[in-house]
């Protein structure tokens, strides 16, 4: 096991108030908030008792001068604060409340120490638990470094704005469309305030993401008409029809991958078929229904990326003699799905953040794309550049190995008690 962290390190005569605050973290203090943070289940939609947890936490520290909640749909609220003056650059933290079911958490460690998916117990200097990385370490390095500011007697001179929204993971029936920070965005449920820059804690590796790729969903259903299988010219193979839809669709594919050039950070746009069935009961299959997911770059329009799925759905249909539905049923900043985002990264946000990380680690931070969607794409339609930054692994989260390093863990939250005071600049009160 690793040795536990520092509770704070030692300050320099001579140090900067960045310096100052980063060395006011409390190492024990962010691993035991994590700890309990974890041994809150939050699921969606069930976030309400994590977040009255989180808000309550955020009261106590003290470091906030002011918190509030308000609920966008009964029992789940969003929770905000925030700290500092006018007169500097402002800043948002934002994270989301919500994690992804458990069962395959409680099947896969079942009979061991891990087995309890909100034990968060800590094996080899890691913190294990679903949610720890995902994203309940990056709002407690949050509010811990909030307090670390506060702790080294600084206060932001400009605002810094903290946002915990509900509804951002996708899995569970009739939730995980982003209604919680929609909300907020729309003045409801704590509107979002403006700011001049915005990390999102998506877990990074505490690399700094600045590009984000766009997505759809889509689940195509063809019905044809089932037959006997002895009488095969009385009915309509939607299977067959299906087969031929599954050709044009990797063909299509293959076709993005030669024509649309390559992210420098998001690597190639692609359609992955993810589920397809069709048949039963010795018969015609008569209907045949498929699901897929297309990755967008920056610049890709999702418009055009629907029309161009359901055109190829539908020619396959006809072609076929089988009727055809198509459906986009993961709207989350559009209407069929999520936007690609990317902020430059020669932005002053995102050169400051890249110098907190060095002047905390001693190395120079990495630049990265994300391989997944969140919701800074919202903050983008708000006018705020935001990047993700955060420690976890994202390969690990939705798994049953989700963990978190703690030494990680303190390190980022002292890259953000240092970039909130270097960003926002700070009195001495």
């Amino acid at each position: 096991m690793s040795p536990a962290p520092e509770s704070a390190s030692p300050v320099p005569a001579a140090a900067t108030a960045p310096e100052r605050a980063a060395a006011a973290v409390d190492g024990d203090e962010v691993v035991r908030l994590v700890r309990a943070a974890v041994g809150i289940p939050s699921v969606t939609p069930n976030e309400g008792p994590f977040a009255r947890w989180v808000l309550d936490t955020m009261n106590t520290t003290g470091a906030f001068d002011d918190t509030g909640s308000a609920e966008f749909e009964p029992g789940r609220p969003n929770v905000w604060g925030s700290a500092g003056g006018p007169s500097g650059r402002s800043l948002l933290l934002a994270g989301h409340l919500d994690t992804v079911a458990t069962e395959d958490w409680s099947q896969h460690w079942q009979g061991t120490e891990r087995a309890d998916p909100f034990g968060a117990h800590v094996i080899d200097g890691e913190i294990w638990g679903r949610g720890v990385a995902d994203q309940k370490a990056g709002i407690c390095a949050i509010v811990e470094a909030v307090s670390a500011v506060r702790r080294a007697g600084l206060r932001p001179a400009g605002t810094v704005s903290a946002l915990f929204v509900c509804d951002e993971e996708s899995g569970q029936p009739g939730s995980g469309v982003s209604a919680g920070i929609r909300a907020a965005a729309q003045g409801h449920s704590g509107p979002i305030p403006s700011a001049d820059f915005a990390i999102y804690t998506e877990p990074t590796t505490s690399a700094i993401y600045t590009a984000q790729m766009g997505f759809l969903i889509a689940d195509i259903t063809y019905t044809g008409v089932s037959a006997y299988f002895g009488r095969p010219e009385l009915g309509v193979d939607a299977l067959r029809a299906g087969h031929s839809l599954l050709a044009r669709l990797w063909d299509c594919s293959d076709e993005l991958r030669a024509s649309v050039p390559p992210h420098e950070l998001l690597g190639e746009a692609f359609l992955l078929v993810t589920s397809v069935s069709a048949g039963g009961n010795i018969a015609v299959p008569g209907r045949f229904d498929l699901s897929l997911i297309r990755k967008l770059l920056p610049g890709e329009s999702l418009d055009e990326a629907a029309e161009q799925i359901r055109s190829i759905a539908v020619e396959a249909a006809a072609a076929g003699d089988v009727d055809c539905v198509v459906e986009f049923n993961a709207a989350r900043d559009h209407r069929v799905g999520g936007t690609p985002d990317e902020i430059a990264a020669g932005h002053p946000g995102v050169r400051a953040l890249a110098g907190s990380i060095e002047a905390v680690t001693g190395e120079p931070a990495r630049i990265d794309g994300a391989p997944y969607w969140s919701e800074k794409s919202f903050l983008r339609d708000l006018g705020i550049p935001s990047v993700y930054f955060a420690p976890g692994d994202i390969s690990n989260c939705h798994t049953p190995f989700e963990r978190l390093d703690i030494d990680e863990l303190v390190t980022a939250t002292r890259t953000l008690a240092h970039f909130i005071a270097e960003w926002c600049e700070t009195t001495d009160p």
